[in-house]
């Protein structure tokens, strides 16, 4: 997904460019039209490696890392500010009937995407048997506090990262800034008076686009199979019903007012049908495995069909 850069309220972008830095394990970058003072800059860095340090399932001393080896379950503590997050997958794993669901993290350690990044399943007889973890059933939640019976592997991939992202909005916002264009790998956040056109990458054709889209005071995030694959047929994308990667669905696109409805509803447009997400206020595309292209009559881009 690429974005032109803003043209954003405080001018073109002077000498020093955009933020450019890495967290979660992907590349950023925030163009604000002017370099970030330091302290801003650092405020930013220090959230993500806060983030970090609670979501990630692939740090041994994460949040989520000590709920997935507590043998007899535990009451947890998250951020305050991670509230929004929890009341987004609510209304996700009810939407879709339990096809999105964040106690996945299990399944797809099993599948070889676990913390030491081994890319190898493990044996047929590993999995058979075990007890599909459901958010609904498994986990107990006040607020932000988490209380568990047992281990569960909690993995925020569908809407984690577009969360970060509103994040960093709320922190630029909170500093006085009117216009930026927040870029988390592909997860995106506009604000300002100026629009950004938005190309949609084809998943297969690198440096392809099948359409564009402009972009104002909104979000859009995109999945697809293709980018994070380590066998035939094995992706991050799982569906919540049967634990398996999906197939009939290979890349989404999604437009909401924050990063992370767009993020999750891109990852929900891989195992529901849109109807089924008509609570949500958004716009959608979503390429189906045999080439076919289907959007909302609201899209309001331009597809190359």
């Amino acid at each position: 997904m690429n974005a032109r850069p803003p043209g954003a309220d405080d001018g073109p972008t002077s000498a020093g460019g955009p933020f450019r830095f890495t967290a979660i394990g992907t590349g950023w970058e925030i163009d604000t039209g002017r370099p970030l003072p330091v302290e801003l800059r650092q405020r930013i860095v220090s959230l993500t490696d806060d983030f970090d340090q609670v979501w990630s399932r692939f740090r041994t001393d994460s949040l989520v890392t000590q709920v997935a080896h507590a043998e007899g379950g535990g009451r947890f503590e998250f951020p305050g500010r991670d509230v929004a997050l929890f009341e987004l997958y609510d209304r996700l794993v009810t939407a879709t009937g339990g096809a999105v669901d964040p106690l996945v993290g299990r399944d797809l350690e099993l599948l070889g995407y676990d913390a030491r990044y081994s890319l190898v399943p493990a044996q047929a007889a590993a999995a058979r048997g075990r007890r599909r973890d459901s958010w609904l059933s498994d986990i107990r939640r006040e607020a932000t506090t988490i209380t568990t019976d047992r281990p569960v592997v909690i993995d925020v991939g569908a809407a984690g990262k577009g969360h970060l992202v509103d994040l960093i909005a709320h922190t630029l916002l909170a500093a006085g800034l009117a216009g930026f264009v927040i870029d988390g790998s592909g997860d995106l956040r506009h604000r300002g008076t100026e629009p950004v056109t938005v190309g949609l990458e084809h998943p297969t054709a690198p440096g392809r686009v099948i359409g564009t889209v402009p972009l104002r005071d909104a979000a859009l995030c995109a999945s697809a199979t293709s980018r994070r694959a380590w066998g035939d047929g094995l992706h991050h994308i799982l569906d919540g019903r049967t634990r398996r990667p999906v197939s009939e669905v290979v890349a989404t696109w999604a437009i909401a007012a924050d990063a992370a409805t767009a993020d999750g509803l891109a990852t929900a447009l891989f195992v529901s049908e849109p109807d089924c997400l008509r609570s949500f206020a958004f716009r959608w595309v979503r390429m189906l495995a045999d080439g076919r292209v289907q959007w909302s009559n609201n899209f309001g881009g331009e597809l190359f069909l």
